[in-house]
């Protein structure tokens, strides 16, 4: 393993139990494209919005300035808890939104300060 990937911060290494929700919530959704991808996701960087007790939102593609432009489009998933929105690009997962899961952010906030 190289620097780099000593460096990368692996969704499922790093909130192991988060991905397995999140990969069966796609399947459930009838995304199993996307659902493929969640194994293999980057967290690049985590949302610093300041909202401390809701937001646990994390980029996998680097965050655009503005909208993530043509080819965008949403996926609404229905967890037990909180509320799970990806942001879709070209049919690859550029950004999670995680609102109201406490348990997510506490684990955004202390790898990526």
């Amino acid at each position: 393993m190289d620097k780099q990937d000593k460096e990368r911060l692996y969704l499922a290494e790093t909130l192991p139990a988060f991905s397995a929700e999140l990969r069966q919530l796609l399947i459930d959704k009838g995304e199993p494209e996307l659902a493929t991808q969640v194994s293999t996701l980057n967290i690049l960087d985590r949302c610093r919005c300041g909202d401390d007790v809701c937001c646990g939102t994390f980029y996998t593609m680097p965050k655009p300035n503005g909208s993530f432009g043509p080819g965008h489009r949403n996926v609404v998933l229905a967890p037990d808890e909180g509320t799970i929105i990806l942001d879709v690009v070209g049919e690859q997962i550029a950004c999670v939104e995680v609102l109201d899961r406490e348990d997510v952010r506490e684990k955004l906030v202390s790898v990526l300060p």
